[in-house]
């Protein structure tokens, strides 16, 4: 997706805060993108359930182009996220899996764990996420199954 500009949504708890402030400057100041930040906007206590429904609500509906989510491991934000229809959220700790998950998965939600990764690595995983294109082909009847199991849900 380099060239374009991307509608990034950005959301996260208490224990990835810090993380997702991180993400959004290097993300409008070195990528280039646009970014929505659903909260939260401090570091007491909430529920990230809540957080995770805002942006991936804003990318199911068209709003952001994808959404990048942060908890303490990412784990719980992604299991959130993937309860929205439509959403294809995943957790990636390194840059493989990150390129990977975009490349078969056509992914439109990263999450990530402040606890578990770095700045400087969680930015390369974002970059590589970012700038990574549905590969389609063979991966496109996969995508079609997953909806279906999800519509007859």
């Amino acid at each position: 997706m380099e060239g374009f500009i991307l509608r990034i949504g950005l959301a996260s708890d208490h224990g990835g805060y810090s993380l997702k402030n991180e993400l959004k400057e290097f993300i409008e100041k070195e990528l280039n993108h646009d970014v929505k930040d659903f909260g939260t906007y401090g570091l007491e206590s909430v529920d990230y359930p809540e957080y995770a429904k805002l942006a991936a609500e804003a990318v199911k509906n068209k709003e952001c182009d994808y959404a990048i989510l942060v908890c303490g491991t990412g784990i719980g934000i992604s299991i959130a996220a993937n309860k929205v229809k439509g959403i294809r959220a995943a957790n990636c700790h390194d840059c493989f899996s990150a390129e990977a998950t975009r490349l078969h998965n056509d992914a439109n939600v990263l999450t990530l764990g402040e606890r578990v990764v770095g700045q400087g690595l969680a930015k390369k995983i974002v970059s590589t996420f970012l700038n990574t294109e549905f590969e389609g082909g063979r991966h496109t009847n996969r995508i079609k199954q997953i909806s279906e199991i999800e519509n007859k849900s």
